[in-house]
C-alpha cells in the first residue's frame, strides 16, 4: 500500500516528466521557457511587486516604492517595465499635471499570482525552519 508521501512522489516525478520528458538530454536547449519566464517573474523585487499588487488593488509609483522596501527608483521603474511587457501588470496613466500613473494586475498577473501565493504561504511558514538550517550551518 502507497503513502500519501509516495503518491506525491509520483505525481510529482510525472509532472517533471512532462514538462523535460521532451528534451534531449544530451543536447539541452539553449532557451529554456521555464528559466526565462523564472527570471523575471521570481526575482525578489517582482515578487515583492506582485504581491503589493495583488493586496492593493491600485497603487501609484511612490506608493509602491513604500511597500517595496528597499527598492531603489530605478529598479522599481526597471522591474515595472518589464512586468508590464510580460503583461502581469497595467500601467494607466492620466493626462492631469503632475501626471498620475497607476499600476495594477492584469488578469494574466492575477493568475501568476494566485500560484505565487501558495510558493509565498508556504515560505512563509517555513521560514523558521529555513532560519533553524541556516544557524546550523553557521551561516547567521
Amino acid at each position: 500500500m502507497e503513502t500519501i508521501a509516495e503518491n506525491q512522489k509520483v505525481r510529482t516525478v510525472k509532472k517533471l516528466e512532462k514538462m523535460f520528458g521532451h528534451i534531449d538530454l544530451k543536447n539541452p536547449p539553449e532557451l529554456c521557457p521555464v528559466r526565462d519566464v523564472m527570471s523575471v517573474a521570481s526575482d525578489q523585487w517582482s515578487v515583492l511587486i506582485l504581491l503589493w499588487l495583488g493586496y492593493f488593488p491600485v497603487l501609484r509609483f511612490n506608493k509602491l516604492k513604500k511597500y517595496v522596501y528597499g527598492i531603489s527608483n530605478k529598479v522599481l521603474s526597471q522591474r515595472l517595465k518589464v512586468l508590464e511587457a510580460d503583461g502581469y501588470i497595467k500601467r494607466e496613466a492620466y493626462p492631469e499635471v503632475p501626471i498620475r500613473v497607476e499600476y495594477s494586475l492584469t488578469e494574466f498577473g492575477q493568475s501568476y499570482l494566485e500560484k505565487l501565493l501558495d510558493l509565498a504561504e508556504w515560505m512563509h511558514d517555513n521560514s523558521p525552519k529555513v532560519l533553524a538550517n541556516r544557524e546550523k550551518f553557521g551561516l547567521l
